[in-house]
């Protein structure tokens, strides 16, 4: 199985003679992807530029038609040394169609009209986004499915190939960042009606496109009411394929998006208590599987009900975001679980850490936030937190530690604030 590809550095390259477009398409692209674009307005140039970096460039916009490169001659040369390339095109035909597809490219975009520009830095970003798409083709008949395969692989998918509906199953059991299938309907262990329930079952996340070259127009309609949330027939337009793909894609992201913005307090942008409920047991229970101690903190604005009254909830919301912005950089860790919990409290699991590794962090946090003044209203603040810390015992629930931490963190305040206490994990 691949794994994720890591942030790719690589730049973008653009071959187009007009300078205008050249340099707004540049500036575009820049801002929208971070990654360094570079322009050149000849095959010669290109030639020159590709010879010089072999492998620099993570994609490449081609204008089809240059003044020393009038048949293409330029999107050759991104396609033989496998620069995925976007063509962008004036003049458009079907017999220029046919030469453009036949060069395997991510996709063209037509220069018709006032929205083409967007289109095209739409269509760059897409491709790159896709590459963090991980796509499941289920057929049993080898050279179709690798056909399929190559298909989306040229628009950058990762690609997961199955051979049966047990199969993809199995694959997807085991590999949760999996978030599409595209699956046929004709298979020996099971047809793809059957493999659609069984999905929306078990993995109810992920989206399943249906795909036959049935001309039985029911089996469209039995994939839908199976649970797929979409229908090609074979043999595909690529374009109606790739834009159907895309489609489903960019809904999976839209829902993702909405669970994040579900996840986070709407202020600090931490997670939230919510999620800090819903995710801190499974941490937990991953952890002690491993074999690694837990322990968990709260933490509480040192006076912050004061600070809210003297100088408004405008400034209140000033003090959380710089605790959180401090909290954030400190503590926001893969291993560790930081969420608002409360008004002004905090929480932090940290997996990995046992009760001195966990204090000691949490001083060191304490610390921190105490050496960074805020200035409100002119007047310069010296924000201090007190803070409640334990071990989660080894068949301890959450909520168990969390109320020890709570009375270890009472005692911080008691003890004159700004401070770290800990109460040692139960027996």
């Amino acid at each position: 199985m691949d794994n994720h590809p890591g942030k790719d550095e690589r730049g973008i390259l653009v071959i187009e003679d007009s300078r205008t477009f050249s340099l707004a398409l540049r500036q575009f692209l820049e801002a929208e992807t971070g990654l360094p674009v570079t322009t050149c307005a000849s095959l010669k140039d290109l030639s020159e530029l590709i010879v010089a970096a072999p492998g620099a460039y993570a994609i490449a916009v081609v204008d089809l038609n240059l003044p020393d490169a009038p048949r293409g001659e330029a999107l050759d040369w991104t396609v033989t040394h496998g620069i995925p390339t976007v063509v962008f095109t004036a003049t458009f035909d079907l017999a220029t169609r046919g030469r453009i597809m036949e060069r395997e490219i991510i996709d063209y975009v037509l220069k018709d009209n006032e929205f083409a520009l967007g289109n095209l830095v739409a269509t760059v970003k897409r491709a790159l986004d896709n590459r963090h798409t991980r796509i499941l083709v289920v057929d049993d008949t080898r050279t179709t499915r690798k056909v399929l395969a190559r298909m989306l692989a040229i628009q950058q998918y990762v690609v997961v190939e199955a051979g049966s509906g047990a199969e993809a199953l199995a694959l997807l059991d085991a590999n949760p960042d999996l978030q599409l299938v595209v699956s046929d309907y004709y298979m020996p262990d099971m047809d793809g009606f059957e493999l659609a329930h069984r999905i929306r079952r078990r993995h109810p996340k992920v989206r399943l496109i249906g795909i036959s070259s049935s001309t039985d127009r029911k089996t469209s309609a039995g994939f839908l009411k199976a649970g797929a949330h979409d229908f090609v027939s074979r043999p595909f337009v690529l374009e109606e394929l790739q834009c159907r793909i895309a489609s489903n894609v960019e809904t999976l992201t839209q829902m993702k998006r909405l669970q994040e913005l579900a996840a986070r307090d709407y202020l600090t942008n931490l997670f939230n208590r919510r999620h800090f409920f819903e995710h801190g047991p499974t941490l937990v229970e991953t952890a002690r599987q491993g074999g690694f101690p837990v322990s968990i903190a709260l933490l509480d604005i040192d006076h912050f009900k004061q600070l809210n009254d003297r100088h408004g909830h405008d400034g209140g919301d000033q003090v959380l975001d710089v605790v959180a912005s401090n909290l954030s950089r400190l503590a926001e860790r893969e291993t560790n679980l930081l969420a608002r919990v409360g008004g002004e409290e905090f929480a932090i699991l940290f997996a990995g850490a046992d009760l001195a590794e966990a204090c000691r962090l949490s001083e060191s946090i304490r610390q921190e936030i105490a050496r960074a003044p805020l200035q409100l209203a002119g007047e310069t603040l010296t924000l201090t937190v007190s803070i409640g810390v334990t071990e989660i015992g080894k068949t301890e629930k959450l909520d168990a530690s969390l109320n020890r931490a709570d009375r270890a963190l009472y005692c911080a305040k008691q003890e004159g604030r700004n401070r770290v206490c800990s109460a040692a994990p139960e027996a």
